[in-house]
């Protein structure tokens, strides 16, 4: 049945400043609990810990007080009204979650700063925070927050520890190897602070569930790492006006900045279009010096305890780059694009898109053929004729190798492809089959017989021969 809640003027900072709401339900406590899932905040300023309505708000249905009926057990009928009436006193109705004796003394070096107190701990305890990933940036993003006293940590991922994990993503350990990045970061939050409610969303976050998943957070916090889900994380918070804490890694070098605050610039302004698939390799691949993470990821909390605050300046507006071997930091300016297709008075965007096609990436899967390990391994065993090239760098060729190959890194294709017989058959392989696909279509166009090893030699080394170490 369709009921409408309206909700007053204090509340409506909690439901992304909306009157009215529209939800499907049979009772009273139906409505009320599609209320919470659509904007989770609510429920705390309108429950108790014991999920009963607070004594001090009152629910009438049309003109008739719940519970005078049946509380939130009343029934409601197809276009009933729900009105929710919290007591005031003359100033602001906001229910906040007030400090508890043993919350002052966890939070003591905060409540003695002027520019925190008491009244800023609360508002980091009223807080929300959404950790997109549970990687490098996600860990001590995700610890620092819960450290901080932020009362509810959301985090997506839907990923399991490996133990290559284990280098930089600190939230993880050896005895959790195997299992889900979500519990094991659930478990070391749970641990570090009892009082933070960590929600888990296991799932990847794709254009269907973004928008609404991010409705319920005040700020969202991106650790992707990949360019589709970058934009997608980009896209959502510009269409619920929630501020992006971006932070990204690559070897030695991070970047830092917040998107998607008014006036000010989003990701799309200071990036119009990915770089083609394949260009730019993932950290996967290239690799990332294991404390670099635990610089941006701490720099990302800074700013999301800032924009909570309401303290400082923000870094909107500002990119700052992290250069780890010159340990030092560089400010530059973003100018918001008056035509961005995103946050510009008048978007092209209006909703989430398909990222994997805007990225490139459906093309490429599509045009570049592929054989398994497995395959491999048979035209091997069969001493088929054919050249077994492999694209990734001299000291990751030191590191593993299969036996045979021949090292032609991708950066030095365009120059040395001639050095390939262009009658052979090509059997391309690099770390886990991204730079390597890359190399086929360049192949492929100049006129040779180019195959891609799908998972490169890290699915070699799980399925087929254990000796050759991963990296």
């Amino acid at each position: 049945m369709s009921i409408e809640i309206r909700l007053p003027t204090a509340l409506r900072a909690f439901a992304d400043k909306q009157e009215k709401i529209g939800v499907d339900a049979a009772t009273v406590g139906e409505a009320l609990e599609q209320l919470f899932t659509k904007h989770e905040r609510l429920r705390q300023q309108l429950m108790s810990p014991e999920g009963k309505l607070r004594s001090f708000v009152n629910v009438y249905v049309n003109d008739d007080d719940a519970r005078d009926r049946q509380g939130l057990a009343t029934p409601v009928k197809d276009g009933d009204t729900i009105l929710i009436v919290p007591a005031i006193a003359g100033g602001s109705a906001v229910l906040e979650l007030e400090l508890t004796t043993a919350e002052k003394a966890r939070y003591h070096r905060h409540l003695i700063m002027p520019e925190v107190g008491a009244e800023g701990q609360k508002k980091l305890k009223n807080a929300s925070v959404l950790c997109v990933g549970a990687g490098g940036l996600g860990s001590p993003l995700a610890l620092y927050l819960a450290a901080a006293g932020v009362g509810r940590i959301g985090i997506v991922d839907f990923d399991t520890v490996d133990e290559s994990n284990l280098q930089r993503q600190i939230i993880h350990d050896t005895a959790s190897v195997g299992t889900s990045k979500l519990k094991s970061a659930e478990k070391r939050l749970k641990g570090l602070n009892p009082n933070v409610r960590v929600e888990l969303h296991e799932t990847k976050l794709t254009s269907a569930n973004a928008v609404d998943l991010f409705k319920r957070y005040d700020v969202i916090a991106d650790g992707t790492d990949n360019f589709a889900t970058r934009y997608l994380v980009n896209d959502a918070c510009v269409l619920t006006g929630k501020p992006n804490a971006y932070g990204s890694i690559f070897r030695f070098e991070g970047q830092l900045s917040v998107f998607g605050l008014k006036d000010g610039p989003c990701y799309r302004c200071l990036y119009p279009e990915p770089p083609p698939p394949g260009l730019v390799p993932s950290c996967a691949e290239a690799g990332v010096l294991g404390v670099l993470p635990g610089v941006i990821g701490t720099m990302q909390a800074v700013e999301a305890l800032k924009l909570i605050l309401g303290i400082g300046r923000p870094l909107s507006g500002r990119l700052m780059l992290y250069d780890a071997l010159e340990q030092s930091w560089r400010t530059l300016k973003i100018k918001k694009n008056p035509g961005c297709p995103m946050c510009s008075e008048n978007p092209t965007i209006k909703a989430p898109i398909d990222y994997e096609a805007f990225c490139g990436l459906k093309e490429n899967t599509v045009t570049i053929p592929e054989i398994s390990v497995q395959d491999l391994k048979a035209m091997l065993d069969k001493k088929d004729k054919f050249v077994l090239l492999d694209v990734r760098e001299p000291h990751e060729h030191e590191i593993a190798k299969i036996p045979g190959s021949t090292l032609i890194p991708l950066g030095k294709l365009p120059e040395r492809f001639g050095e390939l017989d262009k009658g052979a058959k090509l059997i391309v392989h690099c770390k886990m089959g991204g730079r390597s696909a890359n190399a086929v279509k360049f192949l492929r166009e100049k006129g040779y017989d180019a195959t891609n090893v799908a998972g490169g030699i890290n699915a070699w080394s799980e399925s087929i021969d254990p000796s050759v170490p991963q990296y």
